[in-house]
């Protein structure tokens, strides 16, 4: 089954370098010029990857990525930016974008993010057959893509939950923030190890008691992370 790509930029010239590149990689591709449209689009149709600018008229692409994280439309966004600005990088990730290009870029490099994202999506999870991974009152199900805490479902980003599910696989070991963004982001994100504290924050949000006294995710002060089974 082809895999679907919406296309979100104010100029029509890089969305006609985009789409023509995109389709030449084996991609159905739909777009939309503005933020309004773009969402409308993004939370009736399936697409399986989002490729959103940020500056867009009227409703910007941050608001349109927030609105549909809001309205628990989870497909994976590509945010393109003219500005090289940790703040608004670190800002759209949080606001649930999945990955990061700033202008100019070239078209094999998009193709290349959005080749990665969507590998990442459909990854086979790596502990052996598992179904279920059971830590105390948290429970992941890697072949569903959820998660339970204390039976109550939990929604997550899809590189939340990528986040989530390697750090249980993993359960009791420190991780550093640089094999995290390895092996979440299947690179090196440019070493913005901050990327990788952003999505903790947000797991810890969701999965913990008391997010200033987690019992799950543990910061180990200049050394990393690491996912225990609370005491």
């Amino acid at each position: 089954m082809e895999q679907r790509i919406l296309i979100v930029d104010d100029e029509e010239s890089i969305v006609t370098l985009l789409k023509y590149n995109i389709d030449q990689a084996g991609y159905v591709t739909d777009v939309a010029y503005n933020g309004t449209d773009a969402l409308e689009k993004a939370s009736k149709d399936n697409f399986d990857l989002i490729v959103l600018d940020v500056m867009l008229p009227g409703m910007d692409g941050m608001e349109v990525c927030k609105k549909l994280r809001q309205m628990q439309v989870n497909t994976p966004v590509l945010m393109l930016t003219a500005k090289d600005d940790e703040f608004d990088k670190v800002l759209g990730l949080e606001l649930g974008a999945d990955d990061y290009l700033t202008k100019p870029f070239s078209p094999r490099e998009v193709v290349a993010r959005i080749k990665a994202i969507l590998r990442r999506m459909v990854r086979e999870n790596v502990v052996n057959d598992q179904k279920i991974i059971q830590i105390a009152d948290l429970s992941i199900y890697p072949e569903q893509y959820e998660a339970t805490i204390k039976d109550e479902p939990l929604t997550f980003t899809p590189k939340e939950f990528e986040l989530l599910l390697y750090l249980a696989q993993n359960l009791g070991r420190v991780l550093s923030r640089d094999q995290l963004l390895s092996a979440v982001w299947n690179y090196d994100f440019a070493g913005d190890t901050r990327i990788v504290d952003v999505h903790v924050s947000h797991l810890r949000e969701k999965i913990e008691p008391e997010t200033k006294k987690p019992v799950y995710i543990k910061t180990i002060r200049g050394l990393g992370y690491k996912m225990e089974e609370p005491k």
